[in-house]
């Protein structure tokens, strides 16, 4: 076992919200620790990207406190990793520890404990990619759990009707779109906040997300193929998701760019097995491609039912905006597909 787990349990951290934005790790240290070698290998470790989206989406950005700052006014950050180097502690190796609900509900510290900085820049160097797969799970766990807390009598039901399935979405959640096999519905803004990349502010109308679910009759597994899926895939959208220009559609982009990326996927609860496919899509018809975004999709066979269904989120956003929040909810959304009881 890489980590070890502070199995405390914390009452200060009773009714608190976490702050912070999503994908953000906020890395608690000393300003020598921070302005040395350590922080190259921690830049190249925890800021990775969601591929293959355009502009780029990364995992998350680094946000650097002291720990007199942390004290003082930021220790409820969802996101939190502590350096800290002890001259007295006896140790071959760096220690690290995982903590959940320290200071706040649905906050993660992880904290990387050395005797010295040449023992802390070895661990920095070569054990936190697997630190970034901690704060990158429990990031989209966290949404997921957030929305799972609150209930869409309407909407969970005419999708547990229609294809057997539940899904978490957020109460604001409203199904615009009904027919036998296809739904879409769009999820809020006022959900997460928007930001402009590289500058501050807020543009309420920025960034445009929501789900489809459609089904279609399972043949056999060649229908799991990539190539396979983004055929069904288009045709699905061609007839269900017209742009406001006649004429017009939704479709994949098949750029080498930005060529979409499947990889097998277990959903949260671990009941649905399937496969996921990642990519951007563009309005498409008798004009020139229009406005895009990204998409994130899962697919599987329907246990109960003789049924392929597909549960894909989408990001309609101008690329002056932050993406990584939207993306975040897709990625939650997908993750806790279960089969309706």
């Amino acid at each position: 076992m890489l980590f070890s787990c502070d199995g405390k349990k914390y009452s200060g951290s009773q009714g608190l919200s976490v702050t912070g934005k999503v994908g953000e790790i906020l890395v608690v240290c000393d300003q020598g620790i921070w302005d040395s070698e350590i922080k190259t290998a921690l830049d190249s470790n925890l800021t990775q990207f969601i591929m293959p989206y355009f502009p780029d989406v990364a995992t998350f950005d680094l946000v650097h406190k002291t720990p007199s700052h942390f004290e003082q006014g930021v220790k409820r950050f969802r996101n939190t990793l502590m350096l800290t180097i002890d001259p007295k502690a006896n140790l071959k190796e760096a220690e690290i520890t995982k903590r959940e609900n320290v200071f706040a509900h649905g906050q993660l510290i992880i904290e990387i404990l050395a005797k010295d900085y040449n023992q802390l820049l070895e661990a920095c160097k070569h054990k936190t990619r697997l630190v970034h797969n901690e704060f990158d799970v429990y990031e989209w766990k966290r949404i997921e759990k957030a929305f799972k807390e609150k209930k869409n009598p309407r909407v969970d039901e005419a999708i547990k009707s229609n294809f057997g399935i539940s899904i978490a979405l957020p109460d604001e959640a409203r199904l615009v779109s009904k027919r036998a096999n296809f739904f879409r519905i769009e999820l809020p803004v006022a959900s997460r906040p928007i930001e402009f990349v590289g500058g501050g502010g807020q543009d309420i109308g920025a960034i445009l997300s929501g789900v489809m679910i459609y089904q279609y009759p399972y043949l056999d597994s060649s229908q799991f193929v990539l190539e396979k899926l983004l055929q069904d895939r288009d045709t699905m959208l061609k007839y269900n998701v017209p742009h406001e220009i006649e004429g017009m559609y939704m479709g994949t982009q098949y750029h080498e760019f930005v060529y979409p990326e499947g990889n097998k996927l277990i959903s949260s609860d671990q009941s649905v097995q399937g496969y996921e496919v990642r990519g951007m899509f563009a309005f498409k018809g008798k004009f020139k491609n229009g406005t895009g975004g990204a998409f994130w999709s899962f697919h599987f066979k329907h246990p109960k039912r003789n049924q392929l269904i597909t549960v894909s989120g989408y990001v309609d956003a101008p690329s002056t905006t932050s993406w990584t929040h939207a993306i975040r909810e897709i990625q939650a959304i997908i993750n806790s597909v279960s089969i309706a009881k």
